[in-house]
């Protein structure tokens, strides 16, 4: 890669890496281990192909669609499926909404991750469903409808957990 194709991809890491952490942190239900191996294939799958995505009309989007088609393809993977026994945190959670975000993303880990990637997409990305069916690959309805489902299950897993949590 030149030198200032290098310089652009650098700029675009410094910009987009707290954002793509982010998104995988939710894909992966709070494992940040699986997280930083998300963002870390996802950066270098970007890398290699840099000249083309850098030409695209948003390179945030492009980076954005790797990195759920690599969290989907993981997934699919026999050899991802170990299990952590706990969840020990670095260091302590801060903030009121504390056990609320714990709460939330051990129900979202219970669900199957083509779920959890539509969910993260919409609700928390905030991407339409256009955007989410062809990241996705998917047709409209589809996601509409997954969606829909998906939801359902998330409400049926945190029951009443929820109110409890939310200051009113």
């Amino acid at each position: 890669m030149k030198s200032a194709q290098e310089d652009e991809y650098l700029e675009f890491v410094a910009a987009r890496a707290k954002v793509l952490y982010r998104s995988a942190y939710a894909l992966a239900a709070g494992d940040t281990h699986l997280a930083e191996d998300l963002v870390q294939e996802t950066l270098s799958r970007v890398y290699v192909h840099w000249s083309r995505v850098a030409g695209a009309d948003s390179p945030a989007a492009y980076a954005q669609t790797v990195l759920v088609r690599t969290f989907l393809s993981l997934r699919r993977r026999r050899s991802t499926g170990e299990r952590p026994i706990g969840n020990v945190p670095d260091s302590p959670e801060s903030g009121p909404d504390a056990a609320l975000r714990i709460t939330l993303l051990a129900a979202l880990g219970q669900l199957p991750p083509r779920d959890r990637a539509v969910l993260l997409l919409r609700y928390w990305e905030g991407h339409s469903i256009e955007e989410t069916a062809q990241m996705l690959r998917l047709s409209s309805s589809a996601v509409r409808s997954q969606g829909t489902r998906a939801l359902g299950r998330l409400r049926a897993l945190l029951g009443d957990s929820l109110s409890d949590l939310v200051p009113q």
